[in-house]
């Protein structure tokens, strides 16, 4: 199998993710933070290891800011439904996965008024577009850093400096981005940073991160065991178990802890470099396809992901990736949870085929999925003895 679906999550993953794993599960197996014993004191410490990881990694000084989740959608909701009220205001954009679309649509029927943002890439007509939106009670922009389903950009800093101006928050969803692009959330003026956790940092599905500073302020999402300040019947203010009830995911976290391990000792540069590369090529190679269509009319470092979409002509997304995995490839088709991406692109009916390149991924693999999709995107035409109906007299 040749795995191109990264964007949903990551394929294969490193070997140290597998061992952190396996050692969660026969070395580590306590609850951690629940017991005074030496085997939950070590796990704990160990849970701690990765606190510290991921806040290094998105340049936070206070460990306790890092909190863990069991995806990106499970921290954006912790947010926005721990922020905001009846009568505030959040603009989001015409990019926006379901993750942040569903929720601030259910907060709607509670009394919060959001307005969509047209985006245009990374440029100052797309800042432009959040501009005009923000209203008096505006609280909130919620933002992708980069489409789960085109791969484009958004212009982050920027917006971040509109927030900072307006005196707004600002929620970034890098679901697609960690791990892939250097986020310092401090320095960028993020004020929550959500992410997942088994896509580009490489850690077993069910993980996820939120950064924030603010999570003492935020109403919760959950009440209940902290392993902390267990006679109060009020949920904890202290970061960051305010926002993890319950026992957490050891065995995903400790994973997570090695798969940011793997980002930070290969290098964000390098990666972003090697699937560029590859996803560039791919484009290019589609681009000379006649039967191919394509949605933005190139694909660069400045303003891509490694992250591309495309239609064959006369075949659905569902037919092309059905064609494709009995070939031996793994690809996405269908809306990829993203409505308001596919209705910008004019492909809500009938959806894209999704390729999302990762790590593992090399150009011979790619080359061998272009070789694939060409077979299928020839037009189908029927032998010349087949072409005309020849009529009998008799």
């Amino acid at each position: 199998m040749i795995y191109f679906d990264n964007g949903a999550t990551s394929f294969p993953k490193p070997r140290g993710v597998v061992e952190a794993v396996h050692q969660a599960l026969t070395r580590y197996g306590a609850n951690p933070g629940r017991s005074g014993h030496d085997l939950s004191i070590q796990t704990s410490a160990k849970v701690y290891e990765v606190r510290e990881a991921a806040a290094k990694l998105f340049g936070v000084e206070d460990p306790s800011e890092v909190v863990f989740t069991s995806n990106c959608t499970h921290a954006i909701n912790i947010a926005l439904k721990g922020l905001l009220q009846p009568g505030d205001h959040v603009i989001i954009s015409d990019l926006e996965h379901n993750a942040v679309l569903r929720p601030i649509h259910a907060l709607s029927q509670k009394g919060v008024e959001y307005d969509i943002a047209n985006t245009y890439g990374r440029c100052r007509k797309t800042l432009d577009s959040f501009y005009r939106l923000i209203r008096p009670n505006t609280r909130l922009i919620a933002c992708a850093h980069a489409s789960n389903v085109f791969g484009i950009r958004q212009p982050i800093e920027e917006l971040a400096m509109l927030c900072r101006d307006k005196n707004l928050l600002f929620l970034v969803d890098a679901a697609q981005s960690a791990g892939v692009l250097d986020i310092d959330a401090p320095y960028m003026g993020i004020d929550f940073l959500c992410t997942a956790g088994h896509k580009g940092l490489y850690g077993p599905s069910g993980t996820g991160l939120l950064i924030t500073a603010l999570g003492s302020s935020l109403s919760t999402l959950m009440e209940g065991g902290t392993g902390s300040f267990s006679a109060n019947y009020e949920q904890p203010l202290d970061m960051p178990d305010r926002l993890e009830s319950g026992t957490l995911n050891t065995i995903g976290i400790l994973g997570l802890g090695a798969g940011i391990r793997f980002v930070r000792e290969r290098g964000l540069a390098q990666i972003y470099r090697h699937e560029m590369r590859i996803a560039k090529e791919i484009f290019h190679h589609l681009k000379r396809m006649p039967q191919i269509k394509l949605y933005t009319p190139d694909f660069d470092e400045g303003s891509h992901l490694p992250v591309l979409s495309f239609n064959i002509r006369g075949m659905s997304s569902e037919q092309v990736i059905e064609a494709l995995s009995r070939q031996g490839f793994a690809l996405r088709g269908g809306l990829h949870c993203a409505p308001l991406a596919h209705k910008k692109m004019g492909t809500l009916e009938q959806g894209t085929v999704r390729i999302s390149v990762g790590a593992f991924n090399t150009r011979e693999q790619a080359l061998k999925l272009c070789e694939a999709i060409k077979k299928l995107a020839v037009p189908v035409e029927l032998p010349l003895q087949y072409g005309k109906i020849e009529l009998n007299e008799n």
